[in-house]
């Protein structure tokens, strides 16, 4: 059951792609040109730290083992567990995601000065988002790089960014979702540019 978002004035953009894409790094660009980010993977991590507001029903469901001795989520714990047990990641999901939902709102409300940039790593997966977004741009590259990037960010082992990748969309299907592409192959300075060249689009349209 998703909550119903309402579609404020402004253009709203949603930014999507698999993990070690680079939307980290488009999210960021956008926004010192003066796009409003609302990053939902920020969001949730507000959610899950200290005092967040989804901790005392992650504490109830899941238990002391999933709560760090500082009061924020025990993520390593509880990502092995949602690996292992889906239906303990559709409890988490039913936490998280209202309340992911109801402060975006808030934050959409709140208007922006150019334009939105929507952040939703699981776009094509959970339902309720595309009907908000006058574009949907995504940040590609080829599978062997997304595994590469991660594990040189993340330290993690390849089987386990090999796992996560496959709990995501596949790259077809997003590209088929996709209203806008930014290819995400090279380096820094050419990403700089297509993002740059993005923003005067969206500008435009907005």
């Amino acid at each position: 059951m998703h909550i119903a978002l309402k579609k404020p004035k402004q253009l709203v953009v949603g930014l999507t792609g698999g993990i070690g894409s680079g939307k980290t790094a488009v999210s960021g660009r956008l926004h010192d040109w003066g796009a409003t980010v609302i990053d939902t993977d920020e969001i949730a991590h507000s959610l899950t730290k200290a005092n967040g507001l989804a901790m005392p029903d992650i504490r109830k469901a899941f238990g002391e083992e999933a709560v760090l001795p500082d009061g924020s989520m025990n993520r390593d714990h509880m990502r092995a567990l949602v690996f292992k047990e889906p239906d303990k990641r559709i409890a988490l999901e039913k936490i998280l995601h209202p309340k992911i939902r109801q402060l975006v709102q808030l934050k959409l409300n709140a208007g922006a000065p150019l334009y939105f940039v929507l952040v939703v790593p699981l776009l094509f997966e959970k339902e309720g988002w595309g009907e908000l977004m006058d574009e949907i741009i995504v940040v590609d590259c080829p599978v062997e790089q997304q595994i590469q990037r991660v594990i040189q960010r993340n330290g993690w082992p390849e089987a386990q960014v090999r796992a996560v990748i496959q709990n995501q969309a596949t790259r077809e299907k997003r590209l088929a979702g996709a209203t806008k592409v930014i290819e995400n192959n090279g380096d820094l300075a050419e990403l700089v540019k297509k993002i740059d060249f993005m923003h005067q689009t969206l500008i435009k349209k907005a």
